[in-house]
């Protein structure tokens, strides 16, 4: 038996769905026969019966971890965003096994996770660089929040009437003025979550680019539009109430009139491993059904 590329793995899993519990713990003891160490999520360990094996934080295994590491996330795409926001820092890969629903970045089919882990430890996989979106809200010229989103930040209103007023700046230039239920500012993967559904186009992951996309804005003509990868993105609320904020659909706070949203693009990246062979645009057209259209199968 080859050496695994990887020596240590923290298995992360949505606690909360059936059948994961049973999941971790097979892909536990499968990793340990194969040589490699695994290390449960605090909050995956405190809820599932998982005896005999160490736990830790994301944040311990961020800063001790070195290039032997690897995350295992059982769950959905909300569960993989989870980990990889506080893993990207640190540069923590992460491989995902989907027992959730869509499942656009968890991309290992949950009954066919042995195969898929056994060629990936054996190094064989497509590695992937995403980009994290870096933000901070600013009131009265002081950072209350700092958050950082590998899908997008939004900007919309909280209350259940009245549309946002919001002023956009773009390098410290004046872009628009909207008034509208909300902003999406979204990286090229959130361009498949919120944005597609505000009306937003489908950004390759690749491209270093970030998509604004206004929510049921008051103007027919405010559109979506695509920026460079390196801008600085500044939101002014000119609302009075009810507007908030939210990364990766986090929920902030309430915002006031004359808060500010500073948003660029991190120095670092989430780093995600996929099975051999796999391909973004066989993704798409299994969950957004563009086979049933074209007939093209994988």
């Amino acid at each position: 038996m080859s050496t695994p590329v990887f020596q240590h793995a923290v298995l992360i899993g949505k606690h909360q769905a059936g059948g994961v519990s049973r999941t971790l713990g097979e892909i536990a003891s499968w990793l340990t026969v194969q040589g490699v160490e695994p290390v449960i999520e605090e909050q995956t360990s405190l809820q599932c019966e998982l005896p005999g094996y160490p736990s830790a934080t994301l944040q311990e295994v961020g800063h001790g971890a070195s290039g032997d590491w690897v995350a295992i996330v059982v769950g959905g795409d909300g569960t993989m965003l989870g980990a990889a926001r506080q893993l990207a820092p640190s540069g923590v890969p992460l491989m995902g096994i989907n027992s959730g629903r869509l499942g656009f970045i968890t991309d290992i089919a949950e009954a066919q996770w042995p195969q898929a882990l056994g060629a990936m430890l054996a190094g064989h996989f497509e590695r992937e660089q995403r980009a994290v979106l870096a933000g901070q809200v600013l009131r009265d010229g002081e950072t209350i929040y700092s958050g950082i989103a590998i899908n997008d930040v939004v900007v919309n209103r909280s209350g259940a009437t009245g549309l946002v007023e919001l002023r956009v700046e773009v390098d410290g230039r004046a872009m628009y003025a909207q008034r509208a239920d909300g902003l999406i500012v979204a990286t090229p993967t959130g361009s498949t979550a919120y944005a597609m559904s505000a009306g937003g186009p489908i950004l390759h992951p690749s491209l270093p680019g970030l998509v604004l996309v206004p929510i049921a804005a008051h103007t027919l003509s405010n559109r979506p539009i695509v920026l460079p990868e390196q801008v600085h993105i500044e939101i002014e609320v000119a609302s009075r109430s009810d507007v908030g904020v939210n990364f990766d659909m986090q929920h902030f706070a309430d915002l006031l009139g004359g808060d500010r949203i500073r948003l660029r693009i991190a120095p670092y990246r989430a780093v995600f491993l996929h099975p051999p062979g796999w391909s973004y645009f066989s993704t798409l057209r299994k969950k957004l059904h563009w086979h049933e259209i074209l007939g093209v199968e994988d």
